[in-house]
């Protein structure tokens, strides 16, 4: 007999032992911090944020916005007009996490450079040395 499991619209709560690695996998995505980022300054409309949030696409940034509402950094409120309005603002527990978001972004700024240098140096000292692919 198989075994039949209710579907919930709520995400998992997050285990005692793996906060730190399950809200980073969260946040720590390729688009989170940016739409974050892009909401600080006030509430934008989906397709206001899609046009800021550069290389995103639809599906990614609908996505990115249900998870960041289920976790209560982002609130969406609709509005009863017609056409339908829908607006998305950080919450005061996204604000929180602003400062830490535009650190991270000032970081990025001052030091791509570098990052980019040490990328494109040679790496032929690598090539071939034990526990490396040729």
């Amino acid at each position: 007999m198989a075994k039949v499991t209710q579907k919930t619209d709520y995400p998992p709560r997050i285990r005692d032992g793996g906060a730190v690695r399950e809200v980073l996998d969260r946040i720590g995505d390729k688009w989170s911090l940016l739409v974050i980022g892009t909401l600080r300054a006030g509430p934008l409309r989906f397709g206001e944020l899609e046009e800021a949030v550069a290389g995103i696409s639809q599906r990614m940034l609908t996505l990115t916005l249900k998870h960041l509402v289920e976790d209560g950094l982002v609130a969406r409120t609709a509005y009863a007009e017609v056409p339908p309005r829908v607006e998305y603002e950080v919450t005061e527990l996204g604000r929180t996490l602003v400062p830490l978001v535009m650190a991270l972004a000032e970081w990025a700024m001052a030091n791509h450079e570098q990052i980019n240098a040490n990328r494109s140096r040679d790496r032929s000292g690598y090539a071939g040395s034990r526990g490396d692919p040729e």
